[in-house]
């Protein structure tokens, strides 16, 4: 039946995604709220729901205004049971607002395959990442998957590799500005998280294993196939999948990078392996079988985000 209702484009589906995500939003912060916290506490923790029902819509409109899907919701059911896997996500605010600034990132690089508007794209992109970066600053790393962009679709242009650079020197220009009005505190802060850590021993709880095991094997059973199937797909598509996997390759990246790690920081991989995992799903022509992958998932993810509570 899930299936079912995701494998069509309803306004029911965002009804149904967004009070879901919201109930177990709500059922995380309760619970790790402190007995005195306040209004301005509950309002602060709304505002990180809307960037994550934000990010949820992003993924989708990604998937379906470039045709990386076919017509259905499956990535945004995705992408909200990747958030069930990893809850801790709910407690980071940087690696909330990161995460959604390189999304609108990698909108504005899976568009230029219209080769329309290419060079404020391009600039937007790079904007955009290095503005997440002083959030959660290894996501800077995301600023390869330009470079691979541009590679794909406007490569003989030189000035289209000068653009990231002119970005990087408007968001300096902004930090600073932003810097010397909050007396340095902003750069203190940026510099504490510009070291790499591989320390992999961050987990809290036993479950905390299990589900980073089990979405790893998920990753990478979806991301072969996908690998696989790419010639598969159309001509004109092809540079789009490529970026997406890409982009998937850099979320991981990320992840091994940074600092005060821990399993939210996968964040940075759920949007491009929601897109990737509808592109699974929708091949499947058992009915059956589709409805048990996806009612799989979802249990999976529930299962998780209960026992981390």
């Amino acid at each position: 039946m899930l299936a079912s209702i995701f494998s069509k484009t309803r306004p029911f589906n965002y009804l149904v995604v967004g009070v879901l995500s919201l109930i177990f939003f709500s059922v995380k912060i309760i619970a790790l709220s402190q007995p005195n916290a306040n209004w301005i506490y509950y309002a602060e923790e709304f505002g990180l729901y809307l960037l994550i029902f934000a990010s949820l819509f992003l993924v989708n409109f990604i998937s379906l205004k470039n045709g990386l899907t076919k017509g259905n919701n499956y990535a945004l059911f995705l992408f909200f049971i990747f958030l069930l896997f990893f809850s801790t996500i709910f407690q980071n605010k940087n690696i909330i607002i990161s995460n959604f600034l390189l999304l609108l990132a990698l909108r504005r690089l899976i568009s230029l395959k219209s080769l329309l508007q290419t060079k404020e794209k391009i600039f937007d992109a790079s904007f955009w990442i290095f503005l997440s970066a002083l959030f959660h600053f290894w996501s800077i790393f995301y600023i390869v998957l330009v470079f691979v962009a541009v590679i794909l679709h406007v490569s003989k242009d030189y000035r289209n590799w000068i653009i990231p650079f002119i970005a990087l020197f408007a968001v300096t220009v902004l930090f600073f500005l932003a810097n010397s009005i909050s007396d340095n505190n902003l750069m203190a802060t940026l510099l504490s998280k510009t070291y790499i850590s591989l320390d992999f021993y961050y987990f809290e709880n036993i479950y905390q294993r299990i589900a980073l095991a089990a979405f790893s094997s998920i990753s990478l059973f979806l991301f072969a196939t996908h690998l696989f199937d790419i010639p598969n797909k159309a001509l004109n598509m092809q540079s789009s999948h490529k970026t997406i996997l890409f982009s998937f390759i850099l979320g991981v990246g990320i992840y091994i990078l940074s600092t005060n790690k821990n399993n939210g920081c996968l964040a940075f991989c759920f949007g491009p392996l929601a897109i990737i995992g509808a592109n699974f799903i929708e091949k499947i022509e058992n009915n059956w079988v589709r409805e048990g992958v996806v009612y799989a998932l979802l249990g999976l993810g529930i299962f998780f985000f209960v026992m981390e509570l």
